[in-house]
């Protein structure tokens, strides 16, 4: 099935979750940035949990940014979501290949790192975005997450994300989800959402045979009655495009440009977030160059 967002609330109105079914965006992730195993799943990770959080944005055009540095051989780990859910991102090193822990599981805290900082950007076309940061816990991601939440938003939080990567490093199964309590949950509450994560196991286990979201988290908060409130499609999108690569051109300055084009006649630009490559020529140069030229 294609990636999907699936959002809900318990009926007694106590618990928000959210969940999400990111195989093919990460594939896609994978095969743009060419990444090693424990790169993907990293990678993986972060844009299932940003695409979660992107659609909690409703204000049209908003996005949110998750960084994740956590001093690890992965480097930054990036990840930008629109309010629909759909994402894009980046790792700094996606060769990097380590050891697998102990249980023969991908050791992706080693790989991140958890002396840093894990920073959310919240753009709302607002003067300025808000930002949140907490130090990382472990560079696993999910608890990382969870913990932002808590310190961050005062919100207790419960987060799964998970990446299976097949032999071939093509990736099996991705997703993820994140529950929340709201106001007024009760003692009795936090243990059910608590004895169903611990009940419910990994996630890749939980979306493995093609499962969806929503069944993923009817099995985590199976004690609960639950209310679909959306069903969306997601999916691995880039907004650049060549007006974007010419204006980021145009930024860098008339002295720069010219030394552009005096020492490579052209420019070949190549999107951080996709493969799009856009080319332009040295009279296409010449051209921006005038445009800065009379506006100083």
């Amino acid at each position: 099935m294609s990636d999907q967002l699936v959002r809900a609330i318990t009926k007694d109105g106590m618990v928000k979750a959210v969940a999400v079914s990111t195989r093919d965006l990460t594939e896609r992730a994978r095969q743009i940035h060419r990444t090693l195993p424990v790169a993907t799943a990293a990678l993986g990770r972060t844009l299932a949990a940003a695409s979660m959080m992107g659609n909690a944005l409703k204000e049209d055009g908003a996005s949110l940014t998750l960084r994740i540095q956590g001093g690890g051989p992965l480097g930054i780990l990036l990840a930008v979501s629109d309010n629909q859910g759909n994402v894009r991102g980046t790792v700094d090193n996606p060769a990097v290949d380590i050891p697998l822990r102990p249980d023969g599981k991908l050791d992706v805290g080693s790989a991140v790192g958890c002396c840093g900082t894990l920073t959310v950007i919240r753009d709302l076309h607002m003067k300025d975005p808000y930002v949140g940061s907490v130090g990382l816990l472990g560079g696993e991601i999910a608890e990382d997450l969870a913990a932002y939440f808590v310190e961050s938003e005062q919100i207790p939080t419960a987060c799964g994300l998970g990446v299976l990567v097949d032999r071939d490093q093509s990736v099996m199964s991705a997703g993820g989800y994140i529950i929340q309590l709201l106001p007024g949950a009760g003692e009795d509450v936090i243990a059910k959402v608590e004895g169903g994560v611990m009940a419910a196991g990994s996630v890749t286990g939980l979306l493995s045979g093609n499962s969806s979201p929503e069944e993923l988290l009817r099995q985590v908060l199976s004690d609960f009655e639950l209310e679909i409130l959306e069903r969306s499609p997601i999916e691995y999108r880039c907004d650049c495009s060549r007006d974007r690569m010419e204006r980021a051109l145009i930024s860098l300055g008339p002295e720069e440009l010219k030394g552009i084009i005096d020492e490579q006649g052209g420019a070949e630009l190549t999107c951080r977030f996709c493969d799009n490559v856009q080319t332009f020529t040295k009279a296409e140069l010449k051209v921006l160059l005038e445009g800065i030229r009379k506006k100083i």
